[in-house]
This record gives C-alpha cells, sequence and structure tokens, in this order.
C-alpha cells in the first residue's frame, strides 16, 4: 500500500499552519519633537558631566602642582620684608603662603614674629598656636606663644607654655628665662631668681645676666644685680640701658662716684 502524500489538504503540516497564522499588525510608537529634544538635552548633559569631571580633575593636579610652588615663592618673598623689617607687608605674604598651604608651620611660626613686632599680641598667639598644632613637639613654638601672652599680661598662660616647654626638653635655657619674666611680672621674684639662675646654668648669655641682675635689683640684693649686670656688659659692652641699671644699684648701695661713672658709659653710647 502507496503512504499518503502530504499535500496542501493535510492539516498536521507546519507549513499549512504557518501559512494559515495570520500576520501581527506592525506597532509604531509616535515620536514626538518634545522627545527628540529631551534626548539631545540628555546626551548634551552627559558630554557635559564628562567635560566637568575632566576640567576637576586637571583644576586639582594644577593646584597640587603650584600651590606648593606658589606658597613657597611667597613665603621667601616673605622672608625678604622681615630681613627689611616691613613687618605689615610680610605679613601679606604670609596670608598668602597658609590660604595656599594650609599646613606651611614656618609660615605660622614667621608670620607670628612679625605680628609681635607689630605690636599684635593676639594674632601672634593664633599663629603660634596654630603652629604648636601642627608641630606638638616644637618647644620654641610654646616659648614663642609664651612671650606673645606676657604681652596680653596672661602670666598663667606663659607659664603653662614654659611648663610645657620644659616638659619636653628640660635644658631648654630660654623656657626658664619665660617663665622667670612671667613669674617676676606675676608677683613671685624669689621663684624667678632660681629660674633665671636654672637658665644662666644651661645658657650663660646676656640677657639670662640681665634679667637675673634685674630681679636681684627688684628685691633690693643690690649687690649681686651689680655682679650679675657686670657680667652682661662682659657678654656686650655697648648696651646703655645695662649701664644705667648698674647705675641705680650702685646709687643704691652709695656708691656715687660709680653710679655716675656708669651713667656716663651709658650717655657715651646712646649719642652713637
Amino acid at each position: 500500500m502507496i503512504g499518503a502524500v502530504d499535500g496542501p489538504e493535510n492539516k498536521s503540516s507546519p507549513l499549512a499552519a504557518s501559512a494559515k497564522a495570520p500576520n501581527k499588525p506592525l506597532v509604531l510608537i509616535p515620536v514626538t519633537a518634545e522627545d527628540v529634544a529631551r534626548e539631545r538635552r540628555k546626551r548634551l548633559l552627559k558630554w557635559l558631566a564628562a567635560a566637568l569631571v575632566v576640567l576637576l580633575a586637571g583644576g586639582i593636579l594644577y593646584k597640587r602642582i603650584n600651590d606648593p610652588r606658589n606658597a613657597r615663592e611667597a613665603f621667601d618673598a616673605g622672608m625678604r620684608l622681615v630681613k627689611a623689617t616691613r613687618y605689615d607687608q610680610a605679613i601679606l605674604n604670609f596670608n598668602r603662603v597658609v590660604d595656599l598651604q594650609p599646613d606651611f608651620a614656618e609660615a605660622y611660626r614667621m608670620r607670628g614674629r612679625a605680628y609681635v613686632q607689630e605690636s599684635n599680641p593676639d594674632q601672634a598667639v593664633r599663629d603660634f598656636t596654630r603652629l604648636a598644632e601642627l608641630l606638638p613637639r616644637d618647644t620654641l613654638a610654646l616659648v614663642e606663644r609664651g612671650f606673645a601672652r606676657l604681652d596680653q599680661k596672661d602670666y598663667t598662660g606663659a607659664i603653662a607654655d614654659a611648663d610645657r616647654a620644659i616638659a619636653i626638653d628640660p635644658r631648654l635655657g630660654r623656657a626658664y628665662n619665660l617663665r622667670g619674666t612671667a613669674r617676676r611680672a606675676a608677683g613671685d621674684p624669689a621663684k624667678a631668681v632660681a629660674d633665671f639662675s636654672k637658665a644662666l646654668e644651661l645658657e650663660p648669655n646676656l640677657d639670662n645676666y640681665f634679667q637675673r641682675a634685674a630681679t636681684y635689683q627688684r628685691i633690693g640684693e643690690h649687690a649681686k644685680a651689680i655682679a650679675d649686670f657686670t657680667k652682661a656688659l662682659e657678654e656686650d659692652p655697648l648696651q646703655p640701658h645695662i649701664f644705667y641699671a648698674r647705675a641705680a644699684s650702685r646709687a643704691a648701695l652709695g656708691d656715687q662716684a660709680g653710679a655716675r661713672a656708669d651713667y656716663d658709659a651709658g650717655r657715651n653710647i646712646d649719642q652713637f
């Protein structure tokens, strides 16, 4: 028996099934002018955002390269102005340094010193405080802040700064000088003498001899004061104020001839 041949009438044929399947209509989504404009804006914003990122990255890189260099140039200019005693202009340069590089420690130190020279202890204390924050082991920052506090008549603060500096470096003569000066101003000359004696042990210089002598003079120990004034003059014999101070102690002891000689020596130096 010959098998049946598939033909158009054979309903089981896949081809026939597909031939009879209805065609699906093509759905067109309408696009308005607003849609086109919106898409363009999106693309434009993407490009702008990418360009902005590139510009920001370039700006950051530029600042990282140029700010330290510009800060150094401003600092060097400030240092030249300090040497020329043009402290107000030096301060402007140090302002620029810390604006460009806020962690430039030496700029705060030098600006603080310039403020001291400009008789502005409040600003000096702020700068030395910032310096101490940046360099916590820097004893000089503490001592310089302490002397600025003396100008504010903040004797307690000055003594505290001296104590902190001595705790870090017990052999720092200037810290004892600071504490002695603050204690004398606060009305404790006996402790001041002890501090100046320690300062002299560590650093036998003109200022330490003079400060101890001035303290001896205050408490009426004129013989000791004269001995220290004499030592100070051995360090530098061209200091008229030391001759005048020694003259006062000699006069207090009844040595009028010695007092007159010292006074005349001071006047002779002042004439130059």
